[in-house]
């Protein structure tokens, strides 16, 4: 009997040795997967470097402005200049190189009248003529401002006979036939003519409107940011707290996160990247009756492919001074601002997309057939309006446009309350 128990006793230490050997094993090879996982996490946050502030990248699709200018276009609306930046402000590498945002070389930019203020209620028989004309228009003004800027320096003789009176010239023609293209269904508009001379105007800064509002903020978009926060990527969440840090007040839930600690993707580096983290703190909200809001006035049912038509925009409580351009790193990297007011300080933005199905979402990644920005240095809590021009959709079918509010770091403005409509609007256009 003892040599029986001395054996169950010898084979029972030998197996609990061979398990404490495979249990050892496991935790070496856990640990060294483990670190294997770390390292792969930590791969993927460095595997692709941060462009420095102010380098040169390459735009995303549908970037460049449908003129051929630069990638940023300035009109003379209603007394003050709305510039619109196109892609978001995404340069070319060349554009970029050179210093160079269309017209801001020279400060100033050629400013004519407001046409499109002064029509009377266009008939809809002759909307698709008097679009066409209107958008021959601006790119006149284009064309006069990419010759003031190369040639802008000898001086303002020049100008006057080589840019401004030329350009009156074609502005008078185009106004001839807006005022005939009227004439034949409706009432003969009156001082069309009038809006033919153009002069020069200062632009009051090339920096995308930055310097206006009341609440300060930095003039650039590099991915430092500005702002009253400090902007760029190196803040933490509102909370301080980590990313499963109990119950928020009130939130019925468990915080999964609040900051990027514990994120296994990269940090997000100011430029229009996906699969990223941004630790921008998200900033300050106004009150309901502050929010703001926006809405299409006026637009087509029906436009020709490749024709020009309008659109009218009229925003409330959103102040259309911050413009942190994407393509110079200022994607998200700014905390939501307010002015003394307590009106949101931002931009709107503007896209056409065809659709391919009336009972089917589109594909979000598909670059829209018209995309651009738009601050003015204008808004208030009274409703104003801005008019896009849109050089035409080259597809046939029907066609959403829309409008949408930013912030001055392209986040759409936050909302009191979960039951408040944001700012956007939408309509379909039928393109023949």
């Amino acid at each position: 009997m003892r040599r029986s128990t001395r054996a169950r006793r010898s084979s029972g230490n030998a197996r609990s040795k061979r398990l404490l050997a495979v249990v050892g094993t496991l935790v070496v090879f856990g640990g060294v997967v483990a670190v294997t996982q770390i390292s792969s996490a930590q791969d993927r946050r460095t595997n692709k470097p941060r462009p420095a502030a102010g380098q040169c990248v390459e735009p995303s699709p549908g970037a460049t402005a449908p003129t051929g200018g630069g990638s940023t276009t300035r009109t003379w609306q209603n007394g003050r200049w709305v510039r619109n930046h196109w892609g978001d402000g995404q340069q070319s590498v060349t554009e970029c190189e050179d210093g160079k945002d269309g017209t801001a070389g020279t400060g100033s930019a050629v400013a004519c009248p407001d046409v499109t203020a002064k029509l009377p209620q266009v008939p809809d028989r002759a909307r698709a003529e008097v679009d066409r004309n209107l958008a021959q228009l601006q790119s006149q003004i284009a064309e006069a401002d990419r010759r003031l800027a190369a040639e802008g320096s000898k001086g303002e003789a020049f100008i006057r006979t080589s840019i401004l009176q030329p350009l009156a010239a074609k502005r008078r023609a185009v106004l001839d036939r807006i005022t005939t293209a009227i004439d034949r269904v409706g009432p003969r508009p009156q001082g069309l003519a009038q809006l033919a001379e153009c002069q020069v105007q200062p632009t009051g800064g090339s920096n995308g409107g930055n310097t206006g509002g009341n609440n300060g903020g930095s003039t650039g978009g590099g991915n430092t940011g500005g702002g009253n926060t400090g902007g760029g990527n190196t803040g933490g969440g509102n909370t301080g707290g980590g990313n499963n840090g109990g119950n928020a007040p009130g939130a019925g839930l468990g915080v999964l996160a609040n900051d990027c600690d514990e994120s296994q993707l990269q940090p997000h580096d100011g430029f229009q990247n996906g699969n990223r983290c941004v630790s921008t703190e998200f900033g300050e909200v106004g009150a309901a009756a502050n929010n703001p809001s926006l809405l299409i006035t006026q637009f087509p049912g029906q436009v020709g492919r490749n024709q020009a038509f309008t659109l009218r925009v009229s925003t409330r409580n959103l102040i259309r001074d911050r413009f942190l351009a994407a393509g110079q790193g200022g994607y998200y990297v700014e905390s939501s601002l307010l002015n003394e007011q307590g009106l949101v300080r931002g931009h709107f933005h503007t896209a056409c997309r065809m659709l391919d199905s009336l009972t089917a979402p589109p594909e979000p990644q598909e670059v829209p057939a018209f995309f651009v920005a738009t601050e003015d240095g204008r808004g208030s809590a009274q409703p104003d309006e801005v008019t896009i021009q849109i050089p035409g959709l080259p597809e046939s079918g029907t066609a959403q446009c829309a409008v949408w509010a930013g912030d001055g770091s392209h986040r759409l403005p936050m909302m009191e309350r979960a039951n408040q409509t944001p700012a956007f609007d939408a309509v379909r256009i039928e393109v023949n």
